[in-house]
């Protein structure tokens, strides 16, 4: 299942299928969508887990409000994958807790 016309990005322009890499896992999905969206048509609803809990979390409200879809894209912590375009190549990971990036400020 696809969305058709997203609600922030609008209607994908192009339909080109790509590849990208999630957990060291090569997957493919269409350029330009949604990553969130990407991962779930590959059956993947897990995006990170909470610090305290480990509890896991996945898109909750799909227009780039909350922060339940937030993975590690291309070595950068806290992308929300919901509104975040899929390009050829990307390097997605789940995320945990809190980022090293972060734990470093």
């Amino acid at each position: 299942m696809r969305i058709e016309e997203h609600p922030i990005l609008g209607k994908p322009e192009e339909r080109k299928v790509i590849s990208f890499i999630y957990d060291g896992t090569p997957l493919t999905g269409y350029e330009g969508e949604p990553i969130a969206m990407a991962l779930e048509a590959a059956g993947i609803m897990i995006h990170r887990y909470t610090k305290k809990y480990h509890k896991p979390r996945g898109v909750f409200c799909a227009i780039g409000r909350c922060t339940d879809c937030v993975m590690v894209v291309d070595g950068i912590p806290n992308v929300r994958t919901c509104i975040t375009p899929l390009r050829e190549g990307m390097v997605i990971q789940t995320q945990y807790g809190v980022s090293a990036q972060e734990e470093s400020i």
